[in-house]
């Protein structure tokens, strides 16, 4: 595994101090503050962390009152024994058992699924499967179109009903700036490549795949985010789970956040490399496991590890957060580590100019060693990308799965990008790329405000356009996405195993291409349907992300 070790070695930094200190008002040293405010302050969450921050840090994490997490483990508890009643009777033949089972030569094998999820899928999901899945037949702007669909035998099999649900104001698309359009600069270009190039390109980019417009974008991309190169990837996920087993390999470290995203989780594990959870965000777990691999080595042998690459998004996708990029960064120089960023969500959403988190801390992209993100959110295409020096990524062209294997971008997607990248960054002769990242902060800011005066526990940072709306309570998750769409909102929630079990969620993601209107329409039907759910939950008690109890044995160890 030498070649990895060569990809990121002129990648290295000097090494500076974490900076990181007390602050006035009884603050935490990540920003948090200390203890219950009286019930008219406003909270805020402001970080000085010695000059690292140029901006206010806000972020928001209240506590789950007490009665709130008893009756959640209560409902589970009433849904678990309802469905072993259930399973008890389909193993009698009381009741119709309609999902798939092994046959009885197989029984002595180990099983396909988990017993526990199996259950779970069983007697939980399918109870308010008809929340996912909803088929949309038009584009996902600001509204859609909704094919109706019924059950008759309680979410097992669907039957559509040949009726179009029309105008849903849409909460769920990751359309943050609003490129996903029917027309528009964007689709006429993307139109006028079709009829050039076709609609696929059937060869991979070291073969008959690399077209003149793949070229274009990739420097394109180089300059938007200020590095020397970049690389495209017809696929988001597979930009990171087929890069990270390029960079590092056995006998190298990888520090991810326990809430990174499963492509990043996946990349890490067919590494090879040894893996080590942080706590989220939490600079004090990351520091000690930065510590304890530079003091202890490797496992056994006690040799120095080849390398130890840290592994974080730019904006955590289900909790709404925003990574401490500055302490971060401050921490990989002072312990000559590597950084991976994934900007999925935050590449156009976040900065002055769209141009990601980097830019929201006025940071240096120089700072940062791999730079990750997608096209599928901003830029209202399909796709991801790497940044970088020019030895990176010339040395992903040739030992990245990705690249070798997989077919090349499709050149109407291409175009797609092109045209609204140089929309963001004003190429186009218009501001209008300006004025839609501005208007997504506005909608950001106040939609979270508002949500937050009616009383929901909203997780998350300020600026972030994914906002959680924390539901908790199982039954609450399928009819608060029934009574939203009764009133023409479309929402998305989440559950068990995208997040915690007990911590059951609405996750809305804002667009510059909601008025001020719709907001204001889908914050009546939030506030009315949160009062019909009895949703708010919240008493203004923050929990500081270090105040969470953080035990020295909560990070886990693969070694092969």
């Amino acid at each position: 595994m030498e070649r990895p070790e060569r990809a990121v070695a002129a990648l290295g930094a000097q090494p500076r101090a974490n900076g990181c200190s007390g602050a006035a008002h009884g603050a935490l040293r990540n920003g948090y503050v200390r203890g219950l405010p009286a019930p008219d302050t406003q909270i805020n969450h402001i970080v000085h962390n010695g000059g690292l921050y140029k901006r206010p840090f806000n972020e928001d994490f209240e506590e789950t009152p007490m009665l709130v997490a008893v009756l959640t483990y209560v409902g589970y508890g009433v849904l678990t024994l309802f469905g072993y009643l259930r399973d008890f009777m389909r193993q009698w033949k009381i009741e119709k058992c309609q999902n798939a089972t092994e046959r009885e030569e197989q029984k002595d094998f180990v099983p396909l699924y988990q017993d526990f999820e199996n259950f779970y899928n069983r007697n939980l999901y399918m109870r308010i499967r008809d929340s996912w899945n909803r088929p949309i037949c038009s584009v996902p702007g600001a509204k859609v179109d909704m094919m109706e669909r019924i059950s008759h035998d309680y979410n097992w099999t669907f039957t559509y009903t040949g009726r179009v649900i029309k105008d849903i104001i849409n909460m769920g698309s990751y359309n943050y700036l609003g490129f996903a359009q029917k027309a528009g600069t964007c689709q006429e270009a993307a139109a006028k490549v079709l009829s050039q190039y076709g609609a696929g390109v059937c060869s991979t980019r070291q073969e008959m795949g690399n077209l003149d417009k793949h070229e274009e974008l990739e420097k394109l991309v180089a300059r938007f985010l200020g590095v020397e190169s970049a690389m495209a990837y017809g696929m988001g996920f597979a930009t990171n789970s087929m890069n990270i087993p390029a960079l590092v390999g056995k006998g190298c470290l990888i520090l991810s956040d326990e809430l990174n995203h499963a492509s990043l989780v996946l990349g890490a594990r067919l590494s090879g490399a040894t893996i080590r959870i942080f706590k989220h965000n939490n600079m004090q777990s990351l520091e000690k496991l930065l510590k304890d691999a530079i003091v202890h080595g490797q496992p056994r042998t006690r040799r120095p590890w080849k390398k130890i690459l840290i592994l974080v998004e730019g904006i955590y996708s289900m909790e709404g957060s925003i990574v401490r990029l500055p302490e971060v960064i401050a921490l990989k120089k002072k312990y000559k580590s590597y950084l991976y960023l994934d900007e999925a969500h935050s590449i156009g959403a976040l900065g002055p100019t769209g141009r990601g988190v980097v830019e929201y801390f006025g940071l240096s992209p120089e700072d940062v060693d791999v730079m990750m993100g997608t096209f599928t959110k901003s830029f209202g295409a399909a796709g991801g990308y790497i940044g970088g020096k020019k030895e990176l990524i010339d040395y992903l062209r040739t030992y990245s799965h990705s690249a070798v294997y997989a077919t090349s971008l499709s050149p109407p997607v291409v175009e797609q990008i092109i045209t609204s990248m140089k929309c963001i960054m004003g190429e186009d002769g218009t501001t209008v790329g300006k004025a839609r990242v501005q208007q997504l902060a506005e909608n950001t800011r106040y939609f979270r405000r508002r949500l937050k005066e009616m009383g929901f526990i909203i997780y998350g940072n300020e600026d972030s356009p994914v906002v959680p709306l924390m539901l908790y309570m199982p039954a609450k998750i399928g009819a608060f996405g029934r009574e939203m769409l009764k009133r023409n909102i479309g929402v998305v929630v989440v559950g068990f195993p995208a997040t915690p079990i007990i911590e059951s969620r609405a996750r809305f993601c804002l667009s510059a291409a909601h008025t001020k209107e719709m907001l204001d329409t889908a914050l009546k039907e939030i506030n009315e349907v949160g009062d019909l759910l009895q949703l708010k939950y919240s008493r203004h008690r923050l929990v500081p992300l270090l105040d969470r109890p953080f035990d020295e044995t909560t990070y886990e160890e693969t070694e092969d």
